[in-house]
């Protein structure tokens, strides 16, 4: 890649902004953080309609972990929407960088990947970012296409194109700094790293969540010392997972993971907050803007929300999964909701009866321990067959019965002596 510095061309006269620019401006700003700058974006917008040369859009992932939940796929429903408008996007794999370590949003040094790690997890992260994106029309590329033949003589002069003055205006940096925990050197490489993808692909936009702002922003200033028109950068929200509260977290177990069965990831929906819904709808939701406020105006004058909730439900399972287990998880919920017993509930076999009701909870894995099963239990969380059981000391003798736990978990267990 030629790396020569080259003054840009001074700008031209604005283009005048067609309602379809108009239109795709609207759709690429619907439920994000920041768009910087906006009247940049716009004249990319109309240059490309003018010309007929699709926008280079740019995606990059460093393969840390090979699942992906819903929260992950916030940025991956822009990227398509952007692809729909008819341009041209890039998933990036980090696969040089995720070397590194992203110190973003942290306090310690993030340890690196190894090789082996980093092509485990971009294989099954691009198969499950595929059902968001279309594959066919997506660019695949590894930043090691051009990170590793730097070497290190191309990195010492990467470096010395940005100051560590600027570096230390990051805010995890300097609140490391100031509490006096260790930054390592190699960490300032990564948004440099990060920067250089997008001098590499020559990017118009590139979209990162909210605490990938730092490093988007590296990436513009480096094109600009590249001679190259600087990109535009888009932030999206992170999404709230089900307890509304705490970002979406498979620590926090308030997660909906993409390969989840169809009615979990269903019930799961269904389970969020009516207020919380309409966010779901902003970032997740593939629906007109207008379909979304004619929805939005239709709750507001009345109708039950539970439709709206229902609507969101669907779309997604249908994603992730097809129509048809969006409509059987519908009638799942319904079932359950009827106190029905759902069909495909796990099966368990367990010796030991007589055996106390928690302990039964928790080696048929419906709860984590006895502790929280005795919880569920004083919570009138806990059905036998649909008896809501009230009698922690409850020993169930053998045979085979239903046990439910809250609205979600169910298990058929056959218990021997």
């Amino acid at each position: 890649m030629t790396t020569t510095s080259s003054t840009p061309a001074a700008p031209s006269k604005a283009l005048p902004l067609s309602d379809n620019v108009q239109e795709a401006l609207a759709i690429t700003k619907r439920g994000v953080d920041e768009l910087l700058i906006e009247s940049e974006f716009a004249q990319k917008l109309a240059r490309s309609e003018q010309s007929g040369v699709p926008l280079r859009i740019k995606l990059g992932l460093d393969p840390t972990a090979p699942d992906l939940h819903l929260g992950h796929t916030v940025v991956l429903n822009k990227m398509r929407q952007l692809q729909d408008l008819g341009h041209q996007v890039i998933f990036l794999i980090g696969d040089f960088t995720s070397m590194i370590g992203d110190p973003s949003g942290r306090n310690a040094t993030r340890p690196p990947l190894t090789k082996e790690q980093v092509e485990q997890n971009a294989m099954t992260y691009f198969k499950q970012a595929s059902l968001v994106l279309d594959p066919a029309k997506t660019e695949i590329r590894y930043n090691s296409e051009w990170c590793d033949p730097l070497g290190a003589r191309g990195l010492i002069q990467l470096a010395s194109r940005y100051t560590v003055a600027r570096m230390m205006e990051r805010d995890d940096f300097t609140k490391r700094y100031k509490n006096g925990t260790p930054i390592a050197v190699h960490e300032f490489l990564y948004p440099l790293m990060q920067g250089y993808d997008s001098v590499a692909l020559k990017s118009d936009l590139e979209l990162g969540g909210t605490d990938q702002k730092f490093n988007l922003l590296v990436g513009r200033e480096l094109q600009k010392d590249y001679g190259q028109e600087p990109q535009c950068i888009l932030t999206m929200p992170l999404l709230e997972g089900l307890d509304g509260v705490e970002k979406m977290s498979k620590s926090k177990n308030n997660y909906i993971g993409i390969t989840e069965p169809g009615n979990t990831m269903f019930a799961k929906i269904m389970s969020i907050s009516d207020e919380m819904m309409w966010k779901y709808f902003d970032l997740l939701s593939f629906r007109s803007i207008a379909d979304v406020a004619a929805l939005k105006a239709e709750v507001a004058g009345g109708r039950n929300p539970r439709d709206a909730k229902v609507a969101i439900a669907q779309e997604i399972v249908t994603r992730f999964h097809s129509q048809q287990a969006a409509e059987d998880a519908l009638a799942d919920f319904v079932n359950r909701s009827k106190g029905g017993i759902p069909d495909d509930i796990p099966e368990v076999t367990l010796g030991g009866a007589p055996l106390g009701v928690a302990q039964l909870l928790k080696q048929a894995n419906l709860c984590a321990s006895t502790s929280e099963a005795m919880r569920m239990v004083e919570q009138g969380g806990v059905r036998v067959d649909g008896t809501v059981i009230s009698d922690k000391g409850l020993q169930l003798q053998a045979g085979t019965f239903v046990l439910q736990v809250g609205k979600r978990k169910f298990a058929r267990v056959t218990l021997s002596a």
